[in-house]
Parts: structure tokens; C-alpha cells; sequence
């Protein structure tokens, strides 16, 4: 699938997991554009004309990129449609395979290099967060928590009891701020502007990583990873079961 140049991949990059929308073209490990906007508008609005923008502006002919990378998920369930569906589209009219990247992955990735422990945090509602935790060793991102939805206080709990240095980041940081400061009893850090939401660039960056090992899909296959059911999924199931009790 790859076009043949000696170069390294090109990869066209996409998030919408979240309040962010983000898109990125990198090559030969070097970021040739990004667009990323966090401002009120629905990412059904954003993410086709970023695209075109970045296309226009870097004269992008769209038949040289190598493979679509894509925030898979877990995250907003609307936003995880909208890119899941952009990156299907481009991977069949492209032919060009999909490399899923995780969310929470990906957004650790924005903090390539630290030996603190990372804490990726995503309001998942209801007192829960999308989140993992995650440092680097030699250079590799190295997994200790899994991408997971759980409790806010869970978590917390999980980094008290390895007793490290923390630095989080996300969309949940400000909403669970007050939980931070009461129950964290480690040193915290919070990652400043320039890396604290999702990017494009990193989900590339990662991308070819997880290409490299193989870790890619056609865009027959490709889907989002949601990790647990929606909000109208689970009250559908509510319903059932109470339907079934009262039987």
C-alpha cells in the first residue's frame, strides 16, 4: 500500500475524540501542517474544511499520502463517528490503509520524553474519565494503565499508591481540578497550553509507530473504539432490564 517513494510515510492525521478538532499532514517525521481548533463549533462543521485547508495550503495531492491516521477512541461518541467516517471515506476513494491510534495514547504522546508519570484526563460525564497513565523510557511510550473509563477517584487512587510524580492533562483536568488538588498526595504537574489538548500531529507521530508493527487496517474494517456503550445504549438497557424485573 505504500506509493513507492524512498522518503519516509506521509501520513494524514485526524482527531475529533473530543472538544478538539484536529488535523494534521506529517512527513518524514516532520510536521508540514497542522489545523486545530477548540471553539464552539460541532466538529461536522470543522473537520472536512480543515482538511481542504491544509490540502490547499501545502498544494497536497491527496493520491501520495501513504495512510490515514485516526484518533480511534475512546471520546465523544458524535466526534468518534465524524472522524471514523471521514477516514473511511479518504481510505476507500485513496485506497490507502487506516491506522487506528488511541485516544489516550496518543494525547500521553504530547509529552514524548517525560519520566514523570502521564495521566491523560477526558470527561467521560457522570464522574468518570477517559484515561491511563503512561511514562517513557528510552524514547518508547510505555504503558503501565491502560486506556480505560473509570471513576475519577479510581485513578487518583492508582497514582497515590505508585507514589510518582504525576503531570496530567486534558479536557477533564479543569472539570476535575478541585478532585486533583484534594485527593492527589504525589507531587502534580499540569502541562501548560502548548500540549495539553489533543493534536493531530501526535496521532500521526504515533501512527507510524503502530504501522511499523503492523498495527494498521483496510477501511472496510476500520470502526471506533468507544469502550463502553452511550448514554442512550445504556438507559436502553435500563429500560430492558426493569422491563424484564417487572415480568
Amino acid at each position: 500500500m505504500q506509493r513507492g517513494r524512498n522518503t519516509g510515510m506521509r501520513i494524514l492525521a485526524l482527531d475529533s475524540s473530543g472538544l478538539v478538532a484536529s488535523a494534521a499532514l506529517v512527513e518524514d517525521n516532520v510536521t508540514v501542517a497542522e489545523y486545530t481548533i477548540n471553539y464552539k463549533k460541532t466538529h461536522s462543521q470543522t473537520l472536512l474544511p480543515m482538511l481542504d485547508e491544509i490540502r490547499r495550503m501545502t498544494e497536497l495531492d491527496l493520491q501520495t499520502v501513504d495512510a490515514i491516521a485516526i484518533a480511534s477512541g475512546p471520546g465523544s461518541f458524535t466526534g468518534l463517528r465524524i472522524g471514523s467516517a471521514t477516514a473511511k471515506g479518504l481510505g476507500f476513494v485513496l485506497d490507502i490503509p487506516i491506522i487506528p491510534v488511541p485516544t489516550v495514547d496518543s494525547l500521553a504522546y504530547n509529552l514524548y520524553g517525560s519520566e514523570k508519570l502521564i495521566c491523560p484526563l477526558m470527561d467521560a460525564r457522570r464522574n468518570q474519565v477517559y484515561t491511563g497513565l503512561y511514562t517513557f523510557e528510552g524514547g518508547e511510550l510505555i504503558t503501565i494503565q491502560p486506556q480505560c473509563a473509570v471513576d475519577i477517584s479510581e485513578i487518583i487512587s492508582r497514582i497515590n499508591s505508585m507514589g510518582r510524580d504525576v503531570i496530567f492533562l486534558g479536557d477533564g483536568v479543569p472539570i476535575y481540578m478541585e478532585k486533583l488538588e484534594e485527593l492527589v498526595r504525589t507531587g502534580f504537574y499540569l502541562a501548560p497550553a502548548c500540549c495539553n489538548r489533543q493534536r493531530a500531529a501526535c496521532v500521526a507521530a504515533l501512527g507510524e509507530k503502530l504501522y511499523e508493527q503492523g498495527k494498521f487496517q483496510s477501511a472496510a474494517e476500520h470502526a471506533p473504539d468507544y469502550l463502553r456503550l452511550s448514554q442512550a445504549e445504556r438507559e436502553r438497557n435500563q429500560k430492558a432490564h426493569e422491563a424484564v424485573g417487572r415480568g
